[in-house]
């Protein structure tokens, strides 16, 4: 799910359980090698994590109002508090830890 600063409230902070917001670019590598990575992990979670993706180029307002500089940028949520923050590609065993 796309999410933007009309919306991220309510589909991140407000969302019961575990989201992951994913910070990134469609021009950038690592970001293309981390999308397929996130799927993997939500598809496999069975409805108990959500992605939400920001677009930085289009919403780059809401990416600075969290101090993103650098893409891929994971934050990850636990009913509404931020439980992990990571930049860069992360492989699969190292997100899930995060999780």
């Amino acid at each position: 799910m796309t999410v933007n600063k009309s919306n991220y409230e309510k589909e991140v902070i407000e969302a019961e359980g575990t989201v992951i917001v994913d910070f990134y670019a469609d021009w950038c590598g690592p970001c293309k090698m981390i999308a397929p990575v996130l799927d993997e992990i939500v598809s496999e979670a069975g409805g108990k994590i959500k992605l939400c993706k920001v677009n930085c180029d289009s919403d780059g307002e809401l990416a600075m109002g969290f101090g993103v500089a650098s893409i891929p940028t994971l934050i990850i949520y636990k009913n509404g508090e931020v439980t992990a923050r990571v930049v860069g590609y992360r492989t699969k065993d190292e997100i899930l830890k995060l999780l």
